[in-house]
């Protein structure tokens, strides 16, 4: 079963690479800014999980530079998202304004808040 599951994550990173989706074209003071918001969220993720890849693709369609943080190869990334979200569940978009934290689980949510701010 682990080496089922290695394929499938192997196979799904390999087609994402293949068909990876264009990014948006903004002017330079426009993708500034957007960087700029985009210091304020941080995505923790699995390379592999095909729910992970589907909000990396939309960082991309979006053109967004979100900082990945993978909570399977860190153990530090592991504890912040067990402690600051409750449970060890991937994706999860931290996301901070004005000193206070959110923490945002399930990949459509997160893909809809994407579109919602940097569209």
């Amino acid at each position: 079963m682990k080496f089922v599951r290695w394929l499938l994550g192997r196979l799904i990173l390999l087609f994402n690479f293949i068909f990876s989706p264009k990014g948006l074209k903004r002017s330079d003071q426009d993708q500034q800014a957007v960087d700029e918001k985009a210091k304020t969220l941080a995505l923790y993720q699995f390379e592999a999980c095909p729910f992970c890849v589907k909000v990396r693709r939309a960082m991309k369609r979006q053109s967004v530079n979100i900082e990945l943080r993978d909570a399977k190869a860190s153990s530090q990334y592991r504890k912040e998202l067990e402690l600051g979200g409750g449970r060890v569940k991937v994706p999860c978009l931290r996301i901070e304004i004005d000193g206070k934290v959110k923490w945002m689980y399930e990949s459509s949510d997160i893909v809809a808040y994407l579109e919602k701010e940097f569209a």
